[in-house]
């Protein structure tokens, strides 16, 4: 799943993109893509013709993100709030070329639509689609910004890396008050948004804590050490594009570079960088996690 570097990224490349077109008309083939966002779903007609009603005719203003979901602001005030979860991809065709971002699909390359094309939208200017192969992410609309805010879609989120309520005071009185390992922790967004298995591998690593260790035994100095490690990799990652894991990619078709820079995500068995011991693996939550035995403690 895309973390907080690369959605930013992907936001960035579809408001080059599209902001400032209309909607000529929507078109959905899924319909329990725009019917919930639980894991389980049941297509709504009524939520269908809600969705391609209330979106057709409006002027895509601005893209915001929220951890690892996408916000479409319309000039109407509508909302239209998107999540790709683990395979979702956008492709935008304007004339003769071909924008691809998100989970990499290999169909979309030569052929849009596709059998994985479950939203499509005309813009002005060129087709939007919506592809996702494992269909777990969805696209819900809102009418107003007060509809959007009212359903309190963020409510268990915790700040941003970038927030300036996040400080290292916030960081380790959260730590003290939440039972679990630390990584499950990291992971959970309760208390930063936006990280996930990339990017809480290595902010433990350089922090040199182990991700086994249970969150409220962590200490103020090595809260310390955390806290600027997660500022560090995701600005960093950030500016880099993020990790092209699995041939994640931008809407500007180039690749995160920050994968170049993992010190231990994906490399279990290969030496640690910093010690040169054998980096270990071991499971948090069902996600494979990777770490130093010797250097984090």
């Amino acid at each position: 799943m895309p973390e907080l570097p690369e959605v930013e990224n992907l936001r960035r490349g579809l408001e080059k993109a599209i902001v400032g077109q209309k909607i000529l008309g929507v078109k959905v083939n899924k319909p329990k893509l725009v019917s919930g966002k639980g894991n389980i779903r049941v297509a709504s007609s009524k939520k269908v013709r809600e969705f391609k009603k209330g979106l057709k005719g409006e002027r895509f203003a601005h893209i915001k993100r929220r951890a690892k979901n996408l916000i479409f602001k319309f000039a109407s005030g509508k909302v239209m709030l998107v999540h790709l979860k683990m395979s979702g991809q956008f492709a935008y065709h304007s004339k003769n070329k071909t924008v691809i971002g998100g989970h990499p699909i290999e169909i979309s390359e030569y052929k849009l639509p596709n059998k994985h094309t479950h939203i499509i939208f005309e813009l002005e200017k060129g087709t939007l689609y919506y592809n996702d192969t494992r269909m777990f992410g969805y696209l819900l609309y809102y009418p107003s910004k007060e509809t959007f805010e009212k359903e309190n879609h963020f409510a268990f989120l915790g700040l941003e890396p970038f927030d300036k309520k996040f400080t290292l005071k916030y960081l380790r009185e959260s730590l003290k008050n939440k039972k679990g390992k630390i990584k499950a922790v990291l992971m959970d967004q309760s208390i930063v948004a936006g990280l996930g298995n990339i990017y809480a591998d290595e902010s433990l690593f350089e922090a040199r804590i182990r991700p086994d260790r249970d969150s409220s035994s962590i200490k103020t100095s090595e809260a310390a050490l955390l806290y600027k490690a997660i500022l560090r990799i995701i600005k960093r990652a950030t500016d880099l594009g993020g990790s092209s894991v699995a041939t994640y990619r931008l809407l500007d078709e180039t690749r995160g570079n920050y994968a170049r820079e993992h010190k231990v995500y994906g490399k279990a068995g290969e030496k640690c960088p910093r010690c040169g011991k054998p980096l270990k693996k071991i499971i948090i939550q069902t996600r494979a996690t990777i770490f130093c035995s010797n250097c984090q403690k």
